[in-house]
Parts: structure tokens; sequence; C-alpha cells
């Protein structure tokens, strides 16, 4: 130990670097390990088998896990941290902006960033003077990782949030839109698509054309998480 001291002190006036701190090593080790396990349950284990969207649970793993180290590294400066979570926010920004990101995966990324940070941030320093601890101990940043899986479950095993997926569909027969022949639409749109619906909603409808706008509401796990389930027009390719 002392060895390593005269070290870490050595190299602290040559370079401005230590050797190794055991204790805050094994302190951003321990909570590594707590945040890694706990975002991949949330990530692999409640989202992904809802939504089947693998581009998403890796972006889930990979940026909570780096905004874990980036302010376990700064923490203590609280401009630096800020300007941690600047960067990531622009980068949210000029990702998502391009793509119309479904609310229930902007609240897992919005959960796992908040999870991070915290684990980021849970850790306990000793005050010598005062001869007392302050921060948070062990037990609580497993409860508080522990409050963060336990509402993800919650949510995703129990009926409050809807399952069912939805899609829009240009319909040519503006003739079965009327309410007493809503069962024959809703017979010729399972026919056409395959699908058993549960209910649908009619929207614009344009005479001229014979068309009108049908959301149609189903329950398809092939298609949950489909990022394009939603769209009302074809893409330009």
């Amino acid at each position: 130990m002392e060895i390593i001291q005269n070290l870490n002190y050595e190299l602290g006036n040559l370079i401005g670097l230590t050797l190794f701190d055991p204790q805050h090593f094994i302190s951003l080790v321990m909570r590594f390990i707590i945040n890694l396990i706990v975002v991949c349950i949330i990530a692999r284990g409640f989202y992904y088998p809802h939504s089947r969207r693998r581009d998403y649970m890796f972006i889930y793993i990979l940026m909570s896990m780096s905004i874990f180290l980036l302010v376990s590294l700064m923490e203590g400066d609280g401009m630096n941290i800020g300007a941690a979570m600047g960067l990531f926010a622009i980068f949210g920004i000029m990702r998502f902006r391009t793509e119309a990101v479904p609310i229930r995966e902007m609240t897992y990324l919005f959960m796992l960033i908040a999870l991070s940070v915290v684990n980021a941030l849970g850790r306990a320093e000793y005050h010598p003077k005062a001869d007392y601890w302050d921060g948070f101990g062990l037990v609580t940043i497993i409860f508080v990782n522990l409050v963060f899986v336990g509402m993800a479950w919650i949510f995703e095993s129990s009926k409050l949030v809807s399952s069912s997926c939805s899609k829009y569909i240009k319909y040519d027969n503006v003739a079965l839109i009327a309410p007493d022949k809503r069962e024959e639409l809703k017979a010729d749109l399972e026919k056409r698509t395959g699908l058993k619906i549960q209910r649908l909603e009619i929207g614009l409808v344009d005479f001229l054309k014979d068309a009108c706008l049908i959301r149609i509401f189903y329950d398809e796990p092939n298609d949950r998480g489909n990022s394009i389930e939603e769209m009302t027009k074809m893409p330009r390719l």
C-alpha cells in the first residue's frame, strides 16, 4: 500500500494522474455492475419481449452505460456534469428528430438515463474532521434500482397499458363507413389485411376520390414495436 501511495504521489506531481485508487475503483466497479445488470434486465427482460426492437434495446444499453461512466468520472463537478448531459441532449435531438420515436421508447430512454445518473452519483464520501460518511449507502442504491425494475415490471406485465397495435389504412370504399355497416366494414378490412381487428376509427373522408382514412387496432405480437405502423403516407424512397 505504501508503494502505491508513493507511486501515486510521484505520478501526480509528474503528469497530474495517479496510478491506482482502490476505494474509488472498487466503488466504480460495483456501481457499474449494478447499473449494467439493472439496465439489461429492463431493456432485455421487459422492453424487448413486448417490442422486438433490437435497435432500441442496444441504444438503451449503450447509452445508459456511456452516461454512467461519463457522469461517474465527472462526479463532484457540477459544471462538467451539466456539460456532459448537454452533449447527450444535443445527440438525442440530432439522432431522434429525424425519426418519429414512439412515446413508449422515449419513456424507456429517459428512465434508463435517470437510472444511470443515479447509479453514477450514488456514492459516499468520508469527512475525517467531522468523522462521518456523507452520501448514499449500498442498500439505498440497490433499493432505488429495485424501484426502477419494479416500475417496469408493473407496467409491462399488467393491463394498465394496452399492448394492441394500430395501423392507418387508406380505404377505397366509402359506402361502408356508415354506422349501420360498421360490421361489414370490419369484416372487409379483416379479409384484406388478414388481421383480427379489435376496433377501428374513421378519419378523413374524400368523396371525390371515393377514399377515406381508417385507423385499425389489433393485437399482433410480430407488429409490436413497428416503427412505421402509424405512418399515414408513403415515404419517398
